[in-house]
């Protein structure tokens, strides 16, 4: 299952749930002109990706976007506008994916968890990142 988290017409998240399958081949979740791409590839024992190299090239990238994959655990996040204002929540569970693409976000982890983040580089904590505080918790919205 696919859920694409949206605010004003904006794409603000992706998320990728763990029950998600496609019987077979390379299904791309992000649009073609995402500063950061990823898809799911399921292919039979045998099949052949036909060695290659990336050409070098330059790229603009004007926002930092993120993936998360949790490996173990409960993690939820929460999605704020531009303007730091507080929209709702997501819960992501073991195996779930999301990519975080425009707006803020925060986290609280609800049960020990484990996973992976990967985003563009260089990465400055300084220029690429502004902290505002966290939302009430009695204003978590769960959708």
């Amino acid at each position: 299952m696919i859920e694409k988290i949206f605010n004003k017409k904006k794409l603000y998240a992706l998320i990728v749930r763990s029950s998600y399958k496609k019987k077979k081949g390379v299904s791309f979740f992000t649009d073609d002109k995402a500063t950061q791409q990823f898809g799911y590839m399921n292919h039979k024992k045998g099949y052949d990706i036909l060695p290659h190299r990336h050409n070098k090239r330059y790229s603009k990238i004007f926002w930092t976007t993120e993936v998360i994959i949790i490996l173990d655990g409960i993690l939820r996040v929460d999605f704020y506008n531009d303007q730091e204002k507080y929209l709702h929540s997501k819960k992501l569970y073991k195996n779930d994916l999301i990519m975080l693409s425009a707006g803020g976000h925060g986290f609280k982890v609800l049960k020990d968890v484990k996973m992976i983040e990967v985003k563009q580089g260089p990465y400055s904590l300084t220029m690429d990142k502004i902290k505002f505080n966290q939302v009430d918790e009695k204003k978590i919205k769960i959708k």
